[in-house]
């Protein structure tokens, strides 16, 4: 065996090796279970525009530490569709983002589907629950239920590096 064929099978070994590295990195890395609370899961009230709990039963949900937009959410709630749709806000705009494969219960395009053609409705859940994150749950008349995080209209701007506009709370000197 010649020296050619020796650097380069090496260097296939390694970047299989980073190959392997990498998936893990982004699938199952930097995702844990978390278990959730009646407070954690949360609608903004017309009324009061504060967030209030929401009934929540057999929740499933992950996050991580290294990005406020890992967080994904699903549920069944009791709370009627027309309870829900005339107490609490609707959030314009929503769209899921998509899971790690082993999250199964979770499908960002499904909900998006069906968001779009008005299957689910979309309810802002906290707003600004990390600057420039809102905390958005869809659900389903039959009670079935997502939440996510979803990058908002300010988060958008200083997050691209431009100050807060004047509609927007001001940015933390950490994005500034």
């Amino acid at each position: 065996m010649n020296l050619t064929k020796i650097i380069i099978s090496g260097l296939l070994m390694i970047a299989v090796a980073a190959g392997a590295a990498l998936y893990y990195l982004q699938i199952y890395a930097f995702y844990e279970e978390v278990s959730l609370t009646a407070e954690d899961l949360q609608m903004t009230s017309i009324f009061t525009g504060e967030p209030e709990p929401i009934l929540a039963e057999n929740v499933e949900a992950i996050d991580g530490d290294s990005s406020p937009l890992k967080f994904r959410a699903c549920f069944d709630t009791s709370l009627s569709f027309g309870l829900l749709t005339e107490t609490y806000t609707v959030y314009e705009g929503a769209e899921p983002i998509v899971a790690p494969p082993w999250f199964d219960c979770f499908d960002a395009d499904q909900i998006g589907a069906d968001l779009s053609s008005g299957v689910a409705l979309a309810f802002l859940g906290t707003e600004n629950i990390q600057y420039g994150i809102d905390r958005v749950i869809a659900v389903y008349p039959d009670g079935r239920s997502y939440a996510w995080h979803q990058i908002n209209d300010c988060g958008e701007v200083v997050f691209d590096g431009n100050p807060a506009p004047e509609d927007c709370p001001p940015a933390p000197e950490s994005l500034q």
